[in-house]
């Protein structure tokens, strides 16, 4: 049986960074991605699920903000794709959060 991830705001925060930084370097595609957070997500103790949704949602949310600072910040570095993106409001628009439960939110 697979052992249980703690729980804890720097735990998840620790791993979304590092998932982050898996795609910015090209070690992990975006199904790769996905997949790893399923993987976590299993291990997860059922009873520490609405917190570590709440961690996770904060993070995302939090992440979030700061690209899109990233992204309004630096007008001479926009490509084309980014350019469209930021009009189109995709960078804008913060997470929706599900109103699913949380287990088949992952």
């Amino acid at each position: 049986m697979p052992q249980e991830v703690s729980i804890s705001y720097q735990a998840v925060k620790s791993k979304v960074y590092k998932l982050i930084d898996a795609m910015v370097e090209g070690e992990k595609s975006p199904a790769e991605i996905q997949e790893s957070m399923h993987r976590w997500w299993a291990l997860v103790h059922p009873a520490d699920r609405a917190v570590a949704q709440k961690y996770l949602v904060t993070v995302l949310e939090k992440s979030h903000g700061a690209l899109a600072a990233i992204v309004l910040g630096s007008p001479d570095l926009k490509s084309p794709k980014s350019a469209r993106a930021e009009e189109s409001g995709k960078l804008l628009k913060p997470p929706v959060r599900s109103d699913r439960p949380a287990a088949s939110a992952f």
